[in-house]
């Protein structure tokens, strides 16, 4: 009986380790072959193995269906993550397993860059596999006995976590890179260090931020308070502006974007620390006003930290100067727990999908002219506080190819483009339509703000570039940087312009600051408050 139970677990076992390596060399990119990684990374994906093949084992009680059911999960990780590098140039990581029951609760956003077809295919493929399997591969429980099945399961299981154990120790530390560490120890073995990484690290203290005194008190200010700029901060979907990177674009695209360009007090271009997606690397990074690497493993979902252990913003900031702050994203507030978020940056209020409808959607999503409309609503509603919006786009959302683009839309996106469209321009078309929308947003915004009894000031950005991998692959693609501006409804007076104003490139993480800066005319930073002297008394 002991033999045959341990030829019944063998056989399986190695035939499914064989193939867990074969299916590791079908992600792109690819890691390096296994005589070049370290012997650590080499062990924690053999006890990886031996873990899961002896978990499932020991649940399914039939060892075939165990490797293959283990296979099938490695197979939709490979495919995620090769449809991740595709799409946002990064691989994927422990992190993102959160992302597969987001996927659930929001499919649209996720399951098409899957593949709507795939993903049918792949779950209609799974049951079957588990009905078969159930009724054709016999229980070894029961073949075998209960004390000798447990014992050999367990005991598969336990070695595997003892080399995991012994593995993940001894492995180099993460350069927190995850395109390079992947190549250097393989799958399995970069999924458990940025676990491991990620349970050790320790947040960022409220002393890291910049804007913690000015959160803790107001500032001195000679200034009456009635004279404090209304502020609208807006982060806008995957704008960039692709003329300069694709020369088939219409050249009055962006013509509200140019107008502002000339007129803003500050603009240039802003590093962003995300590519198509993960929209809140830079959103965090603009809010708190600390970069990435001070957020160690934790800076691929600062969010996650962020609904646990709060800290100083700039809408903290503005809130302790007597601001009202609210913050508009026409999405469930639910989605990157911004509904637990939010409030613990220091807004007052957070508007979200509900105080918008159906007739407000523009394509797939609530559309920025809806957007535009509820701010110029907030800049109306004056209860006599200065009033700070931040404001989160959402039309210009992928997946893309869920919208067909439409010839009448061309002569103001690609006028030049032949119908019917080729297929690298499909996708552009459709993201071009949507970035007039955000054009005209900027327009109204800013009448919105010259309307208004106090000045305004208006800060714009876009959080990264969109998924457009065809149009990338033709055209090559963009740095990965999108445009930032700062524009006053107070036109600086022409003799303090300077002489040749030039674009500054500056981290996300600063633009909070440098607004806050233009507000109050001071300068801020972790230790010290430049403030203005008060004016002295005059005899």
């Amino acid at each position: 009986m002991l033999s045959h139970l341990l030829m019944s677990l063998s056989l399986p076992l190695f035939i499914g380790l064989l193939f867990s390596l074969v299916f590791e060399a079908l992600l792109s990119p690819r890691p390096a072959p296994l005589w070049q990684r370290p012997i650590a990374a080499n062990v924690t994906h053999l006890g990886s193995w031996l873990l899961l093949f002896g978990l499932f084992t020991l649940l399914l009680q039939r060892p075939w269906f165990a490797v293959v059911f283990v296979l099938s999960l490695q197979l939709v990780v490979v495919q995620s993550s090769n449809t991740k590098s595709n799409t946002l140039n990064e691989p994927f990581i422990c992190h993102d397993f959160e992302y597969f029951w987001d996927a659930i609760l929001h499919p649209r956003l996720y399951v098409p860059f899957f593949g709507i077809g795939l993903a049918i295919a792949a779950s209609s493929a799974g049951a079957i596999a588990i009905g078969s399997f159930l009724y054709l591969e016999p229980s070894l429980l029961s073949q075998s006995g209960a004390g000798l099945f447990l014992q050999s399961t367990i005991f598969l299981a336990g070695l595997g976590s003892l080399l995991v154990a012994i593995g993940v120790r001894a492995l180099p530390a993460m350069s927190l890179d995850p395109v390079k560490d992947i190549h250097r120890v393989g799958l399995h073995a970069s999924l458990w260090a940025y676990g491991v990484a990620l349970m050790r690290s320790t947040p960022p203290t409220p002393e890291a931020s910049p804007f913690l005194k000015v959160s803790q008190q107001a500032l001195p200010s000679h200034a009456a308070s009635n004279t404090l700029p209304n502020v609208v901060l807006v982060q806008s979907e995957s704008f960039f502006d692709p003329r300069p990177w694709c020369p088939d674009v219409a050249s009055t695209l962006l013509q509200h974007f140019d107008a502002t360009c000339q007129e803003a007090i500050e603009k240039g271009e802003l590093s962003v620390p995300a590519w198509g997606a993960n929209t809140v690397r830079t959103e965090c990074a603009v809010l708190t006003g600390l970069a990435p690497h001070r957020w160690g493993p934790r800076q691929f979902n600062p969010y996650r930290t962020l609904s646990r252990h709060p800290l100083p913003s700039v809408a903290s900031a503005f809130r302790a100067q007597g601001y009202r702050t609210v913050c508009v994203h026409p999405y469930p507030a639910t989605f990157y727990m911004r509904d637990k978020v939010i409030p613990q940056l220091g807004f007052d209020t957070f508007i979200d999908i509900a105080a918008f409808t159906s007739q407000d959607k523009h394509g797939q999503y609530i559309g920025d002219q809806a957007v535009a409309r509820k701010v110029g609503r907030l800049l109306k509603d004056d209860d006599n506080r200065p009033l700070f919006v931040f404001v989160i786009t959402m039309e210009n959302h992928g997946p893309l190819h869920l919208e067909a683009p439409t010839q009448a839309r061309l002569a103001d996106t690609l006028p030049n483009a032949t119908w019917p469209l080729p297929g690298h321009l499909r996708e552009l078309a459709v993201y071009l339509h949507h970035l007039g929308e955000a054009d005209q947003m900027l327009a109204n915004v800013k009448t919105a703000l010259n309307a208004s009894t106090r000045p305004g000031l208006l800060g714009w950005y876009g959080d990264h570039v969109p998924i457009l991998p065809d149009a990338y692959g033709h055209f090559m693609p963009p740095t990965g940087s999108t445009p930032y501006m700062i524009w006053s409804t107070q036109p600086t007076p022409p003799d303090q312009m300077p002489a040749e104003p030039l674009p500054q490139e500056i981290a996300a993480n600063e633009l909070g600051v440098l607004l806050f800066k233009r507000v109050f005319g001071r300068d801020i930073s972790n230790d010290v408050i430049k403030a203005e002297p008060e004016p002295q008394e005059q005899e």
